[in-house]
């Protein structure tokens, strides 16, 4: 039987993360980078594809429980069997050099036998390395990589079957400590590190960032929890967040929807910004904020959706089918072709990000609004154009209500600078005219009047869940008829098991793709927040405890749900998801908890 996408916990180092499984198998790991090529690909294959479990020997199944330590990204997963009980501790400190994969050994009583298998497979599952012995250590080398597998002088390695094994007991106050560190196989191998020390330091560490957070509502744990994902998604030589750890998770079980979500969306950055600023976090949310700026600097008109993890502009997309795809769902996809979309909402998000900077008193260098003036100079030329719209689909441009929504944004932000900031210099009267104009439009042309909604594109029929922004973002007031009759609209013909569609994906040729998905869950958290702020808290505080409920046992989200089947759905931990349920959370218990 398959693992679900909800069996994976995350570790990581802010520069690569590792799914971790139930059974206390290693399933994905990319080295050096988020978005290099995996060395354990198990997830979206088999064995063979390379993965590293360390488990009581015997066991087959998952493991009795787990959970992070109090505030960290330390992950703890226990057994308890016949001969007694065991812990393997699993984490990626902070790296110097290199990236290294610890996993600690403790025995909790009586006496356990534990075997730990090791397949490591370079470029996706697709290179078996050469493995040698050297210095004690196991030295597995391929082309561009090698890495160095280090345990304690005590615990025999042996390989067979194209993997390197060990079996070894530990009784009640015992450890073991495995090492693995991935570096170039041209260069000489890094400095080794203290796995104990690691650990320790790590735990200080995470618990330390983790006391800046300022809320202090309900469900803190789980606010806790996503802001700490964020930190773990962030590329900290950068401040570049990933949408997800993950490429190809499905979003139908054997469907082909499954999309490298390995990067940088524009589409995050306000959202995110506004979680980290909310939370205290104002260091993290600098670095997002010039990560922004160097990625999007340069002609207005080649402006991107996404980008790399260091604001690399081309990402191609390609198939790997040697990888059979998670729970046989295929293609598996590297690279994401969507960057070459014409998106004209992120111009709205790039200028609703600084706008919200600025505000909240971060940096203000006059590059940026020299930025900001450049992107609206083309915006102004350019917001009549069809587009793919928020969601990247691939059935053709169209005129999206979402985008058109989000070039008033850009303009109304650039307005309200001017306004505040007289000492600025920008087209006031330009930008003010073209507010006006995109405003009448979208009520013109984007609205159905018999229905009482707005429509996904101008002329049709179809909804949207990001129609749930329109109020939020400041385009209508919540208590415009129009805006109630949208969320109402949304729910009823979006909703499903309580929880929301991003769109009619199966009634619509909008997407140009087969088959259906889950429903999303940012939008399902979108819906809460339009929820509060049309009066009717109650009915969003509900919503919000289910979508709370709906995280795995430590606490993560992927990006879709299905709740017919109450699985997860989708690359995973998504950023999306968790900076919604911060956001919703500072809306519904902000204002008069938050510390």
């Amino acid at each position: 039987m398959h693992p679900r996408i909800e069996d994976y916990a995350l570790i990581g180092d802010e520069q690569t993360a590792a799914l971790v499984g139930r059974d206390g198998s290693v399933d994905w790991l990319c080295l050096p980078r988020f978005d290099s090529a995996a060395c354990f690909a198990r997830l979206l294959g088999d064995e063979e594809n390379g993965h590293w479990r360390i488990a009581p020997k015997g066991a087959a199944g998952p493991c009795t429980r787990r959970a992070y330590r109090p505030d960290t990204l330390v992950l703890d997963t226990d057994w308890e069997t016949a001969e007694g009980s065991v812990r393997v501790t699993d984490l990626m400190p902070q790296r110097d050099r290199a990236p290294d994969l610890v996993r600690v050994v403790a025995g909790l009583g009586g006496r356990v036998t534990v075997r730990s298998t090791l397949r490591l497979r370079f470029d996706y599952g697709s290179v078996v390395p050469w493995v040698r012995r050297t210095d004690g250590h196991r030295v597995a080398v391929a082309g561009p990589d090698s890495a160095w597998l280090r345990s304690e002088p005590e615990v025999r390695t042996w390989g067979k079957d194209m993997g390197t094994h060990s079996e070894f007991t530990v009784a009640e106050g015992e450890k073991v400590a495995f090492v693995l560190t991935w570096h170039p196989s041209h260069e000489p191998r890094p400095p080794l590190v203290d796995p104990y020390e690691a650990l320790e330091t790590s735990v200080g560490d995470w618990q330390a960032w983790a006391s800046r957070c300022r809320y202090d509502g309900p469900h803190r744990d789980a606010v806790v929890r996503s802001l700490i994902t964020l930190k773990a998604l962030t590329y900290a030589p950068t401040g570049g967040i990933v949408a997800a750890a993950t490429t190809s998770l499905p979003e139908e079980i054997g469907g082909v929807r499954n999309w490298d979500y390995r990067y940088c969306w524009l589409r995050d950055s306000t959202l995110t910004l506004g979680a980290l600023l909310s939370c205290g976090y104002d260091e993290e949310a600098e670095a997002w904020r010039n990560w922004l700026v160097r990625a999007v600097a340069g002609d207005p008109a080649d402006l991107q959706i996404m980008y790399g993890l260091a604001g690399e502009r081309r990402l191609p997309e390609s198939e790997v089918p040697w990888l059979s795809g998670f729970a046989g769902s295929t293609p598996v996809r590297i690279g994401n072709a969507a960057v070459k979309q014409l998106q004209l909402d992120v111009y709205g998000e790039v200028m609703d990000s600084l706008s919200l900077a600025r505000k909240a008193g971060l940096s203000a260098e006059p590059h940026i609004w020299a930025l900001q003036v450049a992107l609206m100079k083309f915006l102004r030329s350019a917001w009549r154009q069809p587009d793919e719209g928020l969601w990247e689909v691939r059935g053709g441009r169209r005129h999206f209500v979402h985008s058109k929504v989000m070039v008033w944004v850009a303009a109304d932000r650039a307005v309200r600078t001017l306004e505040t900031h007289p000492k600025l210099r920008g087209d006031l009267e330009g930008w003010r005219a073209m507010r006006d104009e995109v405003h009448q439009e979208v009520c013109e042309k984007g609205y159905d009047a018999e229905r009482n909604t707005f429509t996904q594109y101008y002329g049709s029929r179809e909804l949207d869940a990001s129609l749930l922004l329109i109020p939020r973002v400041g385009f209508l007031p919540p208590d415009d008829p129009r805006v109630v009759g949208t969320i109402d609209a949304v729910r009823d013909e979006l909703g499903h098991g309580g929880l929301v569609h991003r769109y009619s994906a199966e009634e619509t040729d909008v997407d140009g793709l087969p088959g259906g998905e889950g429903t999303f869950l940012a939008c399902s958290f979108w819906l809460a927040n339009a929820l509060h702020m049309t009066g009717r808290t109650k009915e969003a505080r509900e919503l919000f405890e289910r979508l709370v409920g709906l995280a795995n046992d430590v606490g993560l989200l992927s990006e879709e749900y299905d709740p017919g089947a109450g699985v997860q759905l989708g690359n995973v931990p998504q950023a999306f998801s968790h900076i919604g349920l911060v956001n919703t959370a500072l809306a519904l218990f902000g204002d008069d908890e938050a510390g």
